[in-house]
């Protein structure tokens, strides 16, 4: 490679490198306003969601179908502007911490916006933390303020804020909780004028801390900007097509980017509706928030449409109670997204136009997305191609060089999405962003000749078997492709003689009561290679999940010695 000579190719998603003779040598991959692109918005989410109000104000924004409640621009905006004015008669001000603990509800919508419009900074928590998990976060990032629900589930908040507030280190002062007088007072005083503590806002502040899963200790809190989210959430939209039209369902988490910066901002910054089907994801409320709301776009991790197709046959015989016909797009996101069940979604929920989302966090969270325009192929086989202003490239694990087109390495991504740093986390932040701009997401992917994303794995999740590398996605997709099995999640497991062996742990269709590895390796016979076939399969009926909807490998590794009967 010494003696060809480099140039620069421009194509439709960004520049590569090639030879004289336009063979590929390495990509840094970018979509610019050169390539079509709309430019950057400059605005506060606050701003952007006056400019909403002003040109939608009758059109429904919200539609709490569990609660029986909905808002068009109007009412909501004037909910957000009691809120903020009671924040600052309160004393608070640009770049304080409010916290919110709670599940999906329209109250939380509120407290978002609110918080939005004067600039402080809205601490998301994760509704199943435990109390080690609150001290920490409430600790970490300076909360003064929280709204909460009640309880979730077996947590009983109240009493876990109490405790918090005798932690060392905490600085939480005020604690309102949904249903209560307070919050009834604090959505029904008096608006007040604003234009003093928004006057001097900028796209640049941090408005949001995103703490991460935490699954292999405490968590980090992403720090993100309003031009991170607000410029993330409508590039989503835009992908999707969406307009004033459009009524979005969401179940996925509002405290995670998926639910409020892909849901609720790309929904608000198109003047569309957000569905919220209940607090916490059932596939029927789902389902039934889609037909009685009418839809047109639907969210999920692959497990809930899964859970959500499953749902849908069992009427199948009896005509389904559903009707669907409304919907026309989505995402699916979260975690790795089978193609099967991809191509299921859009046969039968009339999804023609569902999107695949890929990103992290620390990035806003996407940062590719697949389109309609592309081929069938690509849609259902990678996460598509780069979003509008962005970045990226694929680095060797050993040498951190760009690698050339189709080779696999870590994706790295650089652009206006990267988060400012974790919260008062500056070593963790120089350990995830390199010096140049680049946020190293620990995903192992390749990058084909038109730009598309295929993402084979985690760094992390990677297994070393016999001295040969194996990718637990490529073993997963090959497992879908079995007519017994639902889904599938493959993990190593300590082995004597190879170092690692492969397990898988399977859910089954209905009415299939076991699969054994024998089978499986039957099953592979001549389709994958003997190394890569799993030495063992458990059949289970559900998978330890995050609240956000992401499979526990952590959790799966520290059942595999009891279920395989090690101990």
């Amino acid at each position: 490679m010494t003696s060809t000579t480099m140039n620069t190719k421009r194509t439709s998603y960004g520049s590569i490198e090639v030879d004289d003779a336009g063979n590929l040598l390495s990509h840094v991959i970018g979509a610019t306003v050169e390539q079509g692109a709309k430019p950057l918005r400059q605005e506060t989410l606050g701003q952007m969601l006056r400019q909403m109000v002003e040109k939608y104000p009758s059109r429904e924004a919200i539609i709490d179908v569990y609660a029986d409640k909905s808002f068009t621009y109007d009412k909501l905006y004037n909910k957000v502007l009691r809120l903020a004015s009671a924040f600052v008669r309160n004393g608070y001000r640009k770049g304080d911490r409010v916290g919110i603990w709670s599940t999906n509800r329209w109250e939380w919508v509120i407290v978002q916006w609110a918080c939005h419009h004067l600039g402080l900074i809205l601490v998301n928590i994760n509704p199943a933390y435990r109390q080690s998990e609150l001290n920490y976060v409430l600790n970490k990032a300076g909360v003064k303020m929280i709204f909460a629900a009640q309880r979730f589930k077996d947590s009983e908040y109240r009493s876990m804020l109490n405790e918090a507030r005798k932690q060392r280190g905490v600085q939480l002062k005020n604690i309102i909780y949904f249903g209560s007088s307070d919050w009834y007072d604090a959505i029904h005083g008096e608006i007040d004028d604003l234009t003093e503590y928004t006057q001097d806002l900028t796209a640049d502040d941090p408005v949001n801390i995103q703490f991460t899963s935490g699954t292999t200790g405490f968590p980090k809190g992403a720090t993100l900007s309003h031009r991170n989210i607000l410029n993330n959430g409508f590039f989503v939209g835009e992908n999707l097509g969406y307009t004033e039209q459009d009524r979005v369902c969401i179940p996925v988490p509002f405290f995670h980017c998926f639910g409020m910066v892909m849901g609720t901002i790309a929904a608000f910054s198109h003047g569309a509706c957000i569905i919220i089907p209940g607090p916490t994801f059932k596939s029927r409320e789902t389902l039934k928030a889609v037909h009685s709301a009418k839809a047109t776009s639907l969210y999920g991790v692959p497990t809930m449409f899964i859970n959500e197709l499953e749902e849908a046959h069992d009427f199948h015989e009896y005509g389904s109670p559903y009707d669907l016909s409304s919907l026309r797009t989505g995402i699916m996101s979260g975690t790795s997204c089978p193609s099967k069940t991809m191509r299921e979604v859009m046969n039968e929920f009339n999804m023609n136009d569902i999107s695949i989302c890929y990103g992290m966090t620390e990035t806003s969270p996407v940062s590719f997305q697949t389109t309609t325009d592309a081929p069938l192929e690509k849609r259902v086989n990678t996460v598509g191609q780069i979003m509008p202003h962005l970045e990226c490239k694929v680095v060797s694990e050993e040498t951190g060089e760009t690698l050339p087109i189709g080779e696999k390495g870590e994706i790295l991504v650089r652009g206006y999405s990267v988060m400012n740093g974790y919260w008062e986390h500056e070593e963790k932040t120089a350990e995830a962003i390199t010096p140049d701009g680049w946020m190293q997401t620990g995903d192992l992917g390749e990058i084909d000749e038109d730009g598309y994303l295929a993402v084979t794995g985690r760094l992390k999740d990677m297994l070393i078997r016999g001295g040969e590398n194996i990718y637990p996605r490529e073993i997963e997709e090959f497992l879908f492709t079995h007519p017994d099995i639902v889904d599938a999640q493959v993990i190593g497991v300590p082995d004597d003689k190879y170092g690692e062996e492969i397990m898988a742990w399977v859910i089954l269709n209905d009415g299939v009561e076991d699969l054994t590895a024998a089978e499986v390796a039957e099953f592979a016979h001549g389709k994958l290679a003997r190394h890569k076939v799993p030495r063992y399969v458990a059949v289970v009926n559900e998978y330890p999940m995050t609240v956000s909807g992401k499979v526990r490998k952590v959790a799966l590794r520290e059942m595999a010695p009891k279920v395989l009967g090690w101990v």
